[in-house]
């Protein structure tokens, strides 16, 4: 029997601005990381996001990301280990404060944006994200992507992982995220993301944009929320993933 946690990223509009529909996502997804105000987000936001995840049963995660509301968290910082520690157990502590109100704990951490993308070598980071998570609860769980040093380093800190694969995201040769700036970055075609899907979960496997054919392991598989075909494609997941024998369930 195979199984896959599904996620996405949510909770994402700020203020008077709105991105993806969170109501709707969250009635496919069986986890949600949920921006923390800092690369998206709002205390409003939050409260609505988290309080809807609760009713229906979806772990929430916390969706911690770089100071960079103007650049949607997408751009590298130069900071030191002790700057992105706490950076990230204010964001944690923020969230915390909502899945209190609800009677929730926080689930698991994914780092957002290029936070997350410099995890990928960026030891120091990683161990600084992973430091944050112990203080806090080491019992929350951290979402790495596929072939980062994070997944590493929680690993060595006793923490419990999840390996985090893309269905909208394609891969370079090294399992690193293609960067949205090249061509061919993001999956829109709803059938090839299926096939993907469908192939990483059940065979291990997934063909790199230059066409090499990579192992890979997932835990839980990633729609964002941003995504133009992000609803379309968690329906298709679920249903596609029925027939072939796949359940979705909260990763545990």
């Amino acid at each position: 029997m195979y199984s896959v946690d599904l996620n996405s990223d949510i909770g994402e509009g700020f203020g008077a601005y709105t991105m993806g529909d969170d109501n709707e996502i969250l009635k496919y997804i069986t986890a949600a990381q949920v921006a923390c105000g800092w690369h998206a987000g709002d205390p409003m936001i939050m409260d609505k996001v988290v309080r809807t995840a609760a009713e229906r049963g979806v772990a929430v995660g916390a969706h911690p990301s770089f100071p960079d509301l103007m650049g949607f968290g997408r751009r590298k910082m130069n900071i030191s280990f002790e700057e992105a520690k706490n950076y990230v157990k204010y964001q944690v502590g923020a969230l915390s404060a909502f899945t209190k109100t609800y009677g929730v704990k926080i689930h698991h951490l994914a780092p957002h944006g290029a936070m997350g993308n410099m995890c990928q070598d960026d030891r120091e980071l990683a161990r600084a994200i992973c430091e944050a998570v112990y203080d806090i609860d080491p019992e929350i769980i951290i979402y790495y992507c596929a072939g980062a040093v994070l997944g590493e380093e929680a690993e060595k800190m006793g923490l419990r992982t999840a390996c985090e694969i893309f269905a909208d995201r394609a891969y370079e040769d090294d399992l690193s995220l293609r960067s949205r700036k090249l061509p061919g970055a993001m999956i829109t075609d709803e059938e090839e993301s299926i096939r993907r899907c469908i192939r990483m979960v059940k065979e291990g496997k997934v063909t790199s944009y230059s066409g090499k054919e990579l192992d890979i392991k997932g835990d839980t598989l990633c729609v964002h929320g941003d995504g133009p075909k992000a609803i379309a494609f968690v329906k298709r997941i679920r249903e596609e993933f029925e027939k072939e024998g796949i359940e979705i369930r909260t990763f545990r």
